[in-house]
């Protein structure tokens, strides 16, 4: 349920973004409609002359006024060019300057009177121009001649706006700046994951790398598709044309790629095969696009079918593709794939609304809701990557306990066999000398005085507690459980209580069995009542007074589970995970191999042991065994 109202709450960030984005580009119809030039009239010719004189002009049949809200005029199919008259009002205050939105041509010719304010000739493939240009006085009131050559769009196609020159330049360049601020933001955000990129591992490497390179692209596509940046720096426009088709060649398979690595190859590699097929076609375009350059656009017509047309076959199909496949993991429960299609649909919305407007205005409109559909699709990328960093952070992190959960398993492992192989070396040695020592000591107790019976009674008891620590080592050198039988919990559990709580009523303790009678586990009875006393004999100890141990057992997911809970002085962390090793004990007559034998007495019967203490509060041990259904 958390991960699902994180996934809602990605979507509405997403969703938030798109709404504001639309409202930060949606142009305001109200946008200088004081100062706004409202019609124009327009003419067309079969040639393009930027030298024509005033009256050659005015002498052009055909002129039509246009006004700005209106319908604009279809073109002639003979026609090569088109001229614009545009009437210039009084101007009473600063420096009189037009700015012109939006004209489509390749070549623009600017006329005030006999003169040419403003020329510009592109030999490049790209038709949109944004205009500023500051007029003299000897404009106002008369006409300006815009004459204007291009190719499949033509003519002056938006506003016409007339005002102070700083005005105006403020109005240009805060029409202009968004494309740049988000294409530069892109371009930065690509930059430093390129050099970040450098200290990652292989395995992140090819969805990060991929990521890399759709913002990169998508940050050239926004800034080389604005008209502001011709307009300023028209003289590189060649180098911009040719950098968006390149950003759009390197954009789609990185798209592909990018998925792939996160959603993985698809049915029967789908995604991989498509992906291969993509940079072969890009490969492709790139060649013809040199090609071209090389031949000085004489393949053009033939370029524009392989990378308009063509290519917007090749992605639609690939968009088709994955949001199929995403839909399928999002109907699965994906969170990845959730993100994406929230991210993607966002994009495809904004993308589907500018076509079919564009398609509607035949053509003469340039896209500008696209690039926050980019954007949104691009955080959609960047969270769907950031959150498998994060999982396979989390996973780095349960394998670094999980490791160092083995590393101590087999340190444990490790002193365990070579007490093993010492105690089946040494115990059966050492204990013959003891025996016959011991002997000897009774016979001398036998004849000797009182005073000297106290210290014989005492190596006596010394020589018990050695031969009990070699009978440990034994136990623990030989691990066989026995005769194995079917035990009873609470049967074997009488007995341990009669045995311990005389000890535990001298402590000033008390014992409280809770355990029910159809509870059956497979081993041998002394080894379970062996193991379990150990345990109790810690807890009994452990009180310093009074206090209570309570037992209690009872049967879940196929195994007998018996707590032992005690109000001891409990342990802090250090002791409790040391609990087993040899020779550690927090008692001062202790040797640690007690405990070390009941951890491996429960071990041999498929039995599993675990220990929780706090300090000043008390120790629970829990020991679980598999359970066996009585006949």
């Amino acid at each position: 349920m958390k991960a699902f109202f994180k996934a809602v709450a990605i979507i509405f960030v997403l969703v938030v973004v798109a709404f504001c984005a639309f409202l930060l580009e949606v142009p305001d119809s109200k946008h200088g409609s004081d100062r706004a030039i409202k019609e124009w009239e327009v003419t067309w010719t079969d040639r393009f002359d930027p030298n024509m004189s005033v009256e050659d002009l005015e002498r052009l049949p055909g002129w039509t006024r246009v006004e700005a809200d209106g319908p604009k005029p279809e073109v002639p199919t003979w026609a090569k060019a088109q001229w614009v008259k545009i009437g210039i009002p009084e101007f009473d205050k600063g420096k009189p300057t037009v700015l012109f939105e939006k004209i489509y041509g390749y070549n623009v010719v600017i006329l005030s009177g006999d003169r040419v304010i403003f020329e510009s000739e592109r030999k490049y493939k790209y038709e949109t121009n944004t205009i500023l240009l500051p007029l003299d006085q000897s404009a106002e009131g008369n006409s300006i001649y815009v004459g204007i050559k291009s190719g499949s769009r033509i003519g002056l196609q938006s506003g016409v706006l007339l005002g102070d020159y700083a005005e105006m330049q403020n109005t240009y360049i805060k029409d202009n700046l968004t494309d740049f601020i988000i294409g530069c933001a892109l371009i930065f955000i690509a930059v430093v994951m390129l050099i970040c990129s450098l200290f990652l591992k292989n395995k992140n490497l090819s969805s990060w790398f991929s990521l890399c390179l759709i913002i990169l692209a998508s940050g050239i596509i926004v800034i080389t598709y604005s008209s502001f940046l011709y307009s300023l720096y028209g003289k590189y426009g060649g180098i911009y044309v040719v950098l968006f088709d390149l950003s759009l060649l390197v954009l789609l398979p990185s798209f592909t790629t990018f998925f792939e690595s996160i959603f993985g190859k698809g049915y029967k590699s789908i995604i991989s095969k498509y992906k291969k097929f993509q940079l072969g076609y890009s490969l492709f375009c790139v060649l013809f696009m040199i090609v071209n350059l090389l031949s000085g656009n004489q393949f053009y017509d033939y370029y524009k079918i392989a990378t308009v047309t063509v290519l917007g076959i090749i992605m639609i199909v690939q968009f088709i593709l994955l949001i199929t496949v995403s839909t399928i993991y999002t109907i699965r429960g994906n969170q990845e794939a959730i993100i994406f299609s929230v991210g993607f649909a966002i994009f495809a919305l904004l993308g589907i609304v500018e076509l079919s407007w564009f398609f509607f205005k035949s053509a003469y409109y340039d896209l500008y809701l696209w690039k926050w559909g980019v954007v949104c699709f691009v955080i959609s990328l960047i969270i769907i990557l950031g959150k498998r960093f994060a999982r396979n952070h989390e996973q780095v992190v349960e394998y670094s306990k999980q490791l160092e959960m083995f590393n101590n398993e087999l340190q444990r492992s490790e002193k365990m066999e070579i007490i093993s192989e010492l105690a089946a070396s040494v115990a059966h040695e050492v204990r013959n000398p003891l025996q016959v020592t011991r002997g000897f000591l009774q016979l001398l107790v036998a004849k000797q005085n009182s005073a000297d019976k106290v210290y014989l009674s005492m190596a006596l008891e010394e020589l018990d507690r050695a031969s009990s620590i070699i009978t440990d080592f034994l136990t623990f050198a030989k691990p066989e459980v026995g005769k194995v039988t079917e035990l009873n919990v609470l049967n074997e559990f009488i007995h341990i209580e009669g045995i311990l709580v005389p000890m535990a009523n001298l402590q000033g303790g008390k014992i409280s069995v809770h355990i029910p009678q159809d509870l059956y586990i497979k081993g041998n009875s002394s080894k379970f009542k062996q193991a379990f006393i150990n345990i109790i004999k810690n807890s009994i100890e452990s009180l310093h007074g009074e206090g209570e141990i309570q037992i209690w057992a009872y049967e879940k997911d196929g195994e007998v589970s018996i707590h032992i809970k005690d109000t001891g002085e409990g342990m802090d962390e250090e002791v409790l995970s040391r609990l087993g090793e040899p020779y550690f004990s927090n008692k001062t007559k202790g040797t640690g191999l007690g405990l070390m034998v009941t951890f491996r007495i429960i071990e041999i019967m498929n039995g599993k042991i675990n220990f929780t203490s706090k300090k000043g509060v008390g120790t629970e041990a829990v020991i679980r065994f598999p359970a066996l259904k009585h006949a």
